[in-house]
């Protein structure tokens, strides 16, 4: 058997049953097994859709919860009471973090096809660290 053959699985067999004997060093029998081809994975599997689910909820309540009372949504605030037309503040606040987002994601992808996540995770812990010592340096300098 070729190694970069077709995966196969075996099937009408349970996993419990199936036992491997080995005759030598180098020969393996695999007689209890019926091996067939592997199907490929069809997109639109549920499994497939429950992490585009869970994708989608995290990312939404990660997101809602940091804007809830940033300087942006004060922002808006204020220029929605001051221009009385809400519903043009909301279309351009819309607007503008839809295209703070896409530039995110769009530059998530590129790093992501550039970099390991292992590096992606040091520098983004880096990069907080840092601005998080330049603030409290900024709270105690101040002072």
């Amino acid at each position: 058997m070729k190694l970069d053959s077709v995966p196969l699985e075996i099937s009408g067999i349970s996993h419990t049953e199936i036992k491997l004997e080995l005759k030598d060093s180098n020969d393996i029998n695999l007689a209890p097994a019926i091996a067939s081809s592997v199907q490929p994975v069809i997109a639109d599997s549920p499994q497939k859709q429950q992490s585009v689910l869970v994708v989608f909820g995290t990312t939404f309540v990660t997101i809602f919860l940091a804007e809830i009372g940033d300087k942006t949504q004060l922002s808006t605030l204020l220029m929605s009471a001051q221009s009385h037309s809400p519903w043009v503040v909301f279309i351009g606040s819309a607007a503008a973090l839809i295209t703070t987002s896409l530039l995110g994601v769009l530059l998530g992808s590129w790093i992501a096809n550039r970099l390991s996540p292992k590096t992606v995770e040091k520098s983004a812990g880096v990069m907080l660290l840092v601005i998080s010592l330049m603030l409290f340096w900024d709270v105690f300098t101040s002072h």
